[in-house]
């Protein structure tokens, strides 16, 4: 059973436990990160770490947390109604507490927030011209803006109209070199709503540039990535991992997990893998995936790509049915992040030159 870091307040636990086999933590104590995790149903971002003796779990809260942008010390993290820009301050984070010094090799604080309102904000990427949001009501991408809610970049070619009726259910986003260069959506519908009732099926993988569909019939596809020269995503309706060549459009199922999928990750020759149960039929109901297994997992599941077997599992047994995004830290073994509710953020100081924490003990008299 995961352990979960006695800095975290009471009313960010509500009782989330997981359970790591052994094959998640001889990956985890080797992978030389951390890795972070979304629910938005439990409210909660979740960082796993590796102490140098155990698994560790940091919970904090956030509103309908969702996607999970990682650039370098900086994440973006979108939530219900907002986008929060935060920023890793490692030489506070070996004091962080006091009568520990080097609990922590990182910590997490918010520098910005964007207030969006809700957008219903999937995934959210880094890229040249700053941050790319998918913004699903809209059925676009967007930027941010600090004049506006957003600003449109792109919407697909089947969509009329840029209004809020999450028409096609657009989600995920894949960048090239900085750019954006696939999009994941529902459907090729233009009505609202209109993906609902053929999402067992009607998923398709869009080429940003060119505006054309390059794959169809797809099952409520997820979290497209580029690695190793290869577009990956979920087809998650149907619980599998895909690899996609990007000229021929060849593709390949690369393995089938026990849960509807949302939240990829590539680490090298491995993948994270988000699962998810199945919480409401309205949504969910009539996928291929709840025919291929009586019981679906709630977790992440770390996948070898070069055979696609499963090596390791962090299972949620308690209070986490549904997971949105997963991201690997790299060089981060034992993070702390803090929520704008947390006291210690209006203790915390940094600039280029200066870390410094305003406590008593530092308190020049």
């Amino acid at each position: 059973m995961l352990t979960t870091s006695p800095t975290t307040a009471p009313e960010e636990n509500n009782l989330i436990q997981c359970d790591a086999d052994q094959g998640f933590i001889s990956w985890l104590s080797q992978a030389g990160g951390s890795v972070a995790i979304t629910t938005y149903q439990a409210g909660k971002l979740a960082l796993v770490g590796w102490n140098g003796q155990q698994i560790t779990m940091l919970l904090r809260q956030f509103s309908k947390p969702m996607g999970l942008a990682v650039n370098g010390s900086r994440l973006a993290l979108a939530s219900h109604h907002e986008v929060c820009l935060l920023a890793n301050a490692p030489a506070l984070a070996y004091e962080f507490l006091e009568d520990q010094p080097g609990r922590y090799d990182a910590l997490y604080l918010p520098r910005m927030t964007y207030f969006t309102g809700d957008l219903n904000i999937h995934d959210l990427e880094f890229g040249r011209e700053g941050l790319w949001i998918v913004n699903t009501r809209f059925s676009c991408l967007s930027a941010l803006s600090p004049d506006f809610s957003f600003v449109p970049r792109w919407h697909p070619k089947f969509i009329s109209e840029v209004v809020p009726e999450d028409r096609c259910h657009l989600n995920g986003l894949a960048m090239v070199d900085g750019k954006p260069k696939y999009v994941t959506a529902l459907g090729t519908t233009d009505t609202v709503g209109g993906w609902r009732p053929g999402k067992a099926n009607g998923g398709v993988v869009v080429e940003v540039e060119s505006n054309e569909i390059i794959l169809d019939g797809l099952s409520m596809p997820h979290s497209p990535i580029w690695h190793d020269g290869f577009l990956w995503l979920l087809n998650s309706g149907a619980g599998e991992v895909w690899r996609i060549h990007p000229e021929s459009g060849d593709k390949q199922v690369v393995c089938v997990l026990p849960g509807f999928l949302r939240g990829l990750c590539c680490v090298g020759y491995y993948a994270l893998v988000g699962l998810c149960q199945i919480r409401e039929r309205h949504i969910f109901g009539g996928l291929p995936i709840t025919q291929r297994f009586e019981q679906l997992l709630c977790g992440v599941a770390v996948v070898d790509l070069r055979n696609g077997q499963q090596v390791g599992m962090l299972k949620f047994t308690t209070g986490c049915q549904e997971l949105y995004d997963v991201q690997f830290l790299a060089g981060v073994q034992r993070p702390m992040v803090l929520n704008q509710e947390r006291k210690e953020i209006r203790q915390a100081f940094t600039a280029p030159e200066l870390n410094y924490w305003l406590r008593p003990s530092a308190v020049i008299l």
